[in-house]
């Protein structure tokens, strides 16, 4: 079957998150979390660093919703669930509908930070993975030295699989880092 042509959910309900696909109208509160977050995050995620408008948000979450509609990508908005607010970004990335597998990403608003939000949505993601989507592997990778991402793989139950030695650069390119691979298996 074409991924296109596969329905599932598109909101996750968790006891305090609501989980859904990205919308239209997003970019005013994403814009705002991120200028919120952007000293925790620069260190870890490329768009960090990239100087972007409210508009250049709200542009980029309109192609996620497209890329979700199309199975491209699964780009996903947490927010609280009893209040509204939003709280941060998560998804499944690198997807291979064949097998299924898929790579879960997240950030968090740094005003809501170390109350287990992240856990609580990748816990609730990977449960999505297996029952709705059938998946077979489900992944974490972050750079070895982002230790609150690797935090959460592992009170997960996530493998550690292997550490990949100069994958990549880090974010300002002046150091080549190593990659952890995380993976639960069905």
């Amino acid at each position: 079957m074409k991924p296109i042509l596969i329905d599932f959910p598109e909101e996750i309900y968790t006891q305090r998150l609501l989980i859904r696909k990205p919308m239209p109208g997003d970019g005013k509160v994403v814009y705002e979390a991120m200028k919120a977050s952007l000293n925790e995050l620069k260190p870890w995620m490329p768009w960090a660093n990239r100087e972007q408008t409210e508009e250049d948000v709200e542009t980029i979450i309109r192609e996620a919703h497209a890329k979700f509609l199309t199975r491209e990508d699964l780009r996903l908005h947490i927010f609280n669930r009893e209040t509204g607010e939003f709280i941060g970004g998560t998804g499944l990335h690198r997807m291979n509908w064949d097998v299924p597998k898929f790579e879960i990403g997240y950030w968090i608003d740094t005003r809501h930070s170390g109350k287990g939000y992240i856990t609580e949505s990748t816990q609730a993601l990977t449960e999505f993975a297996f029952s709705e989507l059938h998946a077979k592997r489900v992944e974490i990778r972050c750079d070895s030295k982002n230790s609150k991402s690797r935090a959460i793989a592992e009170k997960l139950g996530f493998t550690l699989e292997g550490i990949l030695k100069n994958d990549g650069l880090s974010v300002d390119r002046k150091e080549t880092r190593d990659t952890c691979i995380y993976a639960k298996i069905n």
